[in-house]
């Protein structure tokens, strides 16, 4: 998925885990961010929440194997902007992250 955004013209960073991910924050400072919600040891939920204490305007979109209302409801609570399904569209995707630009 990286490599996708790389490739749309957009700067990149990765990281693999929650605490990476935070780690990474400061000196990253996203406009956006994709987050897995299934994420070693700290799911993207708690993540989110954690990032919405730091970030306030972030773009943040969840990226999961579950579409449910009800599990977009708890990424939405958890401070998602956007819920994309697995696998995801990629023109989907893109046409998300350009909106933000």
């Amino acid at each position: 998925m990286a490599l996708l955004i790389k490739l749309s013209g957009h700067e990149t960073s990765t990281a693999y885990d929650g605490p990476e991910a935070l780690t990474m924050l400061d000196a990253v400072n996203p406009e956006v961010a994709l987050l897995d919600i299934g994420l070693p040891e700290m799911d993207g939920y708690e993540l989110a929440r954690r990032i919405r204490e730091r970030v306030r305007d972030v773009y943040l979109i969840a990226v999961s194997g579950y579409g449910q209302p009800e599990d977009r409801v708890r990424s939405a609570e958890a401070g998602f902007d956007e819920h994309f399904v697995k696998p995801v569209d990629s023109a989907l995707l893109i046409a998300s992250l350009s909106r933000r630009r």
